[in-house]
């Protein structure tokens, strides 16, 4: 569900969230937008804060009181109190405008998962890489790898969304709780360490792939 008033913003959002294979119902208005999100309950809703007829933070509030669908609140405003208010009031994520319709399809995923479990409790395979999450075992080539939790989690986490960017902000939130900032270094170690033990480096990867500018992501190697 996307509550937004800016027509063009509101169309684009729509088409390239459609591309990515969700369906989607929108609104230019708070009141109408909240009308919609109770009459037919979506998994996730996008919500402006800058609206014509209500704030948007306001909204979320009369939102959280009549449901818990997942909230991204899309803002201009980048200043860290404004992000942590939002946060506050109920939103579960934030993007700030301009975003691309990578990230957002990747954080709209990330609040989805949050609402199922973690992890997957099923085995996870991508090429020679196979995770365990209910036994916390990771094995390549059948040979067993020796990872520190905050190092399997992070692989469990890439492996989940093998294929699809996912931003060091996206994992800072997600795996380090950070969900207004944090340092990238925090991420940038983590990754050379499990670079490290997949047997791999930045400048010569394998499983996992930097995009830059954007994220990274895993993939098999020999696809």
């Amino acid at each position: 569900m996307i509550i937004e008033d800016d027509l063009r913003i509101r169309e684009a959002v729509a088409r390239t969230l459609v591309e990515q294979g969700h369906a989607v119902r929108s609104a230019s208005t708070g009141m109408a937008g909240l009308q919609q999100t109770i009459d037919e309950p979506p998994d996730v809703v996008i919500l402006d804060l800058g609206l014509p007829d209500i704030d948007g933070r306001e909204l979320l509030r009369m939102l959280r009181a009549v449901s818990e669908v997942p909230v991204i609140a899309a803002t201009a405003r980048d200043d860290e109190l404004e992000i942590v208010a939002t946060l506050d009031a109920g939103a579960d994520d934030y993007v700030i405008k301009p975003y691309s319709a990578t990230q957002l399809d990747a954080r709209i995923r990330a609040v989805l998962r949050r609402g199922t479990s973690a992890q997957p409790s099923s085995a996870i395979e991508v090429g020679a890489l196979r995770l365990d999450p209910s036994g916390h075992e990771a094995t390549l080539s059948g040979t067993a790898l020796d990872l520190t939790p905050k190092e399997f989690e992070l692989l469990a986490y890439l492996a989940a969304n093998a294929g699809h960017v996912v931003t060091k902000r996206q994992l800072l939130a997600d795996i380090w709780q950070q969900p207004y900032g944090g340092a990238d270094k925090t991420v940038d170690v983590h990754l050379s360490w499990l670079r490290r033990k997949l047997g791999e480096s930045a400048a010569e990867p394998r499983f996992i792939r930097t995009i830059r500018g954007v994220g990274v992501k895993l993939v098999d190697p020999d696809e």
